[in-house]
């Protein structure tokens, strides 16, 4: 795939997933009004909310750069993506997508997200389990199964793989 077709495929992927469950639902759930919790409490909900944003903007990067692909099934990468923050962590887009869940909670007071971005982590969770790791060992074969055995799905390495 040519990093053009990369490009445009994953942002509109990227409108359509992440924007979907890190944006719509929460919308649709709060309508984005504040509740009244202590205010520097709501303001550490940006942290996390930024932070899951650019982990998302840089994760989606990678597909196209160094993949040459999308995270979409239907156009997968053309190489497995263990670059940038895939060093760190195997999922960074579900782990960032949950973080974003969990920003807003906090800057907006809903608990209702709290309870959202916990089954949101699950089914990602059950998702990469049997979906996404048989198809990339299916795919990949042993660079995959490196990749696994040294990179955490969900948890950050503090030190970066050198694979």
């Amino acid at each position: 795939m040519r990093r053009s077709a990369a490009a445009v495929g994953s942002s509109a992927f990227m409108a359509l997933a992440p924007g979907t469950v890190a944006g719509l639902v929460p919308w649709l759930l709060t309508g984005w009004h504040a509740g009244h919790w202590w205010p520097p409490l709501r303001v550490i909900g940006l942290v996390p909310l930024l932070a899951g944003a650019w982990v998302l903007v840089h994760a989606f990067a990678r597909f196209v750069r160094d993949g040459l692909g999308t995270p979409a099934p239907v156009a997968p990468t053309e190489h497995l993506v263990v670059t940038g923050i895939y060093r760190y962590v195997r999922n960074p887009m579900y782990v960032a997508v949950v973080a974003a869940i969990a920003g807003q909670a906090l800057l907006l007071a809903r608990p209702v997200l709290v309870v959202y971005a916990l089954v949101a982590l699950v089914v990602m969770g059950a998702f990469a389990r049997w979906y996404e790791e048989p198809t990339l060992a299916g795919r990949f074969g042993a660079e995959y199964a490196r990749y696994r055995h040294a990179v955490p799905g969900w948890w950050p390495r503090v030190r970066p793989w050198r694979g």
